[in-house]
């Protein structure tokens, strides 16, 4: 796992009082916590790139980057792991074409795999990743995500130049580039606590979009693109018994574990108690033929947030080296800034600071960790899934009496701070029924109502709904199954937007490699094509993952709901965060600039500290976005906040 960086400079590209080596370097050192070990920057004619590595497989000098192939056509500066190199390596006989290879590293065989076949290369690819090549005879530069989006990458086209970095922190560094806030991002933002699609909070900075390859000719001109490794819904008809998709999804996924072990440091798993880690843990004992790893949970105070006695459970029953770490209010206001600069977004997403905590925790045992994302987008786990389901149900009630009778009753329910309460779940669930398809499954995942947004962000007016990328994406999809559907828009908006920024920029802050089993194209490929009546049975999902795990997990774990990992951060705001909170919400720089209407942000608070409503998720996501904006826009320092660098990898490699 590492960090790149790197600029085509057109011939018409202003250079005036910069040196772009000198820039390369700049931006690669705001990277360094995603690659202590080693650095490199090469440049080749018009395309210079940096490299930071975080060393994994292979840790000899033989594994830096950016790396050339013998015959310097092809430059690679590469971020990931692809699980099935050593297969490629071997089916596509590239040592016998290329001659002994220097390394044992996936990135020599993804180098000489590109060199041959250029983009068509990635669709064999198993693997999370973001890369840059540079073709020296075409003049061309390629650039690629993986299809889950689980590692980044972010463009800028500025003066001429095409730049492009792991992290926009890196960005920043470009001559001549100031930040500003792109207003239609942080309706959005607003909307959802993250950033959906290829928009940043940066005008001008983009994402590359997961599963997609840009080329980028001599003259820093996007001249191609494309899409590789796009999975395909089925066509919802059950060819196989339950029983018999359990057996083989958990095969695959036991293959995946497998694969994603291969490590020269040691492999723990973030293990919090749900399914989908205990899942991973269970196998990843299985494979090895002993529990001799690292199991790290998190805890929190309020018993309907805590999940830390099932993850001691499963660690127990595996026998596991394991760690807890407990979620306490008063290091979370701490971390704030913190976790901020490591993301360089407004991003709100409550399980962020309890990965940056346990990641702190877990960088003294280990280099690598499991992790469950991608659990719930493949098998139907989430609460809105089985909303959809009861959406249609509820549906065939008549109007009046859904509009007229259950929802009066409803609303008169208290509102209540606890996790998930049934509160809060059925006063959403009643008002996302009327809605179509698409906009109820936005409704149930809305923070703030686009009224709300338009009285809080001036001049939002323009922005497009949020509900309208959940329909564009719903649309387009080829799935005939509603849920189906839905699935998709999570795996390509939810799933990488949300989830995985937070895996990413919390565990490389700590310079630490998160692995995403669930996230193997072998795996996904199946599941995606198999109907949604063999992953849900009637309202509960998962079910090919419970019926796999069976005599793998303790039958508590089987059984358990879901219950994701959030904060109490509503009750907090009530209590110990009260002060605090109301300091930075109702100050004068609560404006931002002008970008946020101080009225209404003060009535969103005496509405929640009345508990008229229970704001908890509006309110997070204003703090995040001030302390955001006074980092990247005001007068705080980012960098500041980011934790002391040090080489992650251990004496003691795994088996």
């Amino acid at each position: 796992m590492c960090g790149l960086a790197g600029v085509v400079v057109g011939r018409g590209g202003s250079r005036d009082g910069w040196d772009p080596s000198e820039t390369l370097e700049r931006m690669s050192a705001r990277l360094v916590h995603r690659g202590p070990d080693d650095q490199g920057l090469a440049w080749d004619g018009r395309c210079g790139l940096a490299h930071r590595r975080l060393s994994v497989i292979d840790l000899s000098a033989a594994g830096r980057q950016p790396m050339r192939t013998p015959s310097g056509a092809t430059t690679l500066a590469w971020n990931g792991e692809l699980y099935n190199f050593r297969e490629l390596k071997q089916q596509k006989n590239l040592e016998q074409e290329s001659g002994p290879f220097r390394s044992r590293t996936d990135t020599e065989v993804v180098l000489h795999l590109l060199e041959r076949s250029g983009h068509a290369a990635l669709e064999e690819f198993d693997g999370m990743f973001a890369l840059a090549a540079w073709d020296s005879r075409g003049q061309k530069l390629l650039l690629a995500r993986d299809p889950f989006g689980i590692k980044p990458l972010f463009l800028l086209e500025h003066e001429g130049c095409f730049w492009f970095a792991s992290e926009i922190k890196a960005l920043l560094e470009v001559p001549g580039y100031r930040p500003e806030v792109d207003v239609e991002s942080l309706h959005h933002y607003f909307g959802l606590n993250y950033i959906p699609g290829a928009r940043t909070a940066f005008v001008g900075i983009r994402e590359l979009a997961p599963g997609t390859w840009l080329q980028i000719d001599s003259e820093a001109r996007v001249v191609d693109r494309g899409d590789f490794c796009q999975l395909a819904a089925g066509d919802g008809i059950a060819r196989q018994s339950v029983q018999q998709a359990a057996e083989k999804s958990t095969g695959l996924l036991r293959a995946a574990v497998e694969r994603q072990l291969v490590s020269d440091v040691p492999v723990g798993v973030m293990l919090s108690g749900g399914l989908d880690s205990s899942a991973l843990a269970a196998l990843h004992a299985e494979v090895r033929g002993d529990a001799a790893f690292h199991t790290f949970s998190l805890g929190f105070d309020d018993p309907s947030f805590d999940e830390s006695d099932a993850a001691r459970m499963v660690a127990r029953s595996l026998g596991t080296e394991h760690h807890e770490i407990r979620v306490t209010p008063d290091r979370v206001a701490e971390l704030l800034p913190a976790a901020l600069a490591a993301i360089d977004e407004p991003y709100a997403d409550g399980s962020a600071i309890p990965t940056w905590l346990l990641a702190e925790t877990a960088r003294d045992h280990v280099t690598v960790l499991l992790s469950g994302e991608a659990g719930d987008e493949l098998h139907a786990g989430y609460d809105t899934h089985r909303a959809c389901r009861a959406r249609l149900r509820m549906r065939r009630m008549p109007g009046p009496i859904r509009r007229g009778l259950v929802r009066p009753l409803v609303d008169l329910l208290p509102v209540s701070h606890r996790k998930l309460s049934f509160e809060f779940k059925a006063k959403r669930f009643i008002r996302g029924v009327e809605l179509g398809v698409a906009e109820s499954h936005c409704f149930w995942r809305e923070v703030l109502s686009e009224e709300a947004r338009h009285k809080l962000i001036v001049g939002a007016a323009a922005a497009p709904t949020t509900a309208s990328l959940f329909n564009s994406l719903y649309e387009t999809s080829a799935a005939s199954d509603p849920l189906d559907g839905l699935l998709e828009i999570d795996r390509r908006m939810f799933l990488p937007d949300d989830l995985m920024v937070k895996n990413d920029r919390m565990t490389m802050a700590h310079s630490l490699e998160a692995r995403v089993p669930f996230t193997d194209i072998e795996l996904a490929r199946e599941l995606v094509s198999w109907p949604t009546s063999l992953k849900m049975s009637g309202l509960t999902g998962k079910q090919l993952l419970r019926r796999g795990m069976q005599g793998r997990l303790p039958s508590r774990i089987l059984s358990k709901k879901k219950v994701g990992l959030e904060m109490p951060y509503s009750r907090w705001l009530t209590d110990e965060w009260k002060e605090w909170s109301g300091d930075l919400l109702l100050s004068e720089s609560s404006a931002a600039g002008g970008l946020l209407d101080p009225a209404a942000i003060r009535s969103i608070w005496e509405q929640h500290q009345s508990h008229r409503v229970d704001h908890g998720r509006a309110l997070w996501g204003l703090m995040n976005f001030l302390t955001w904006h006074d980092l990247y826009l005001g007068s705080g320092d980012p960098s500041s906040h980011m934790p002391e660098v040090r080489p992650a990898r251990c004496q003691e490699a795994s088996s």
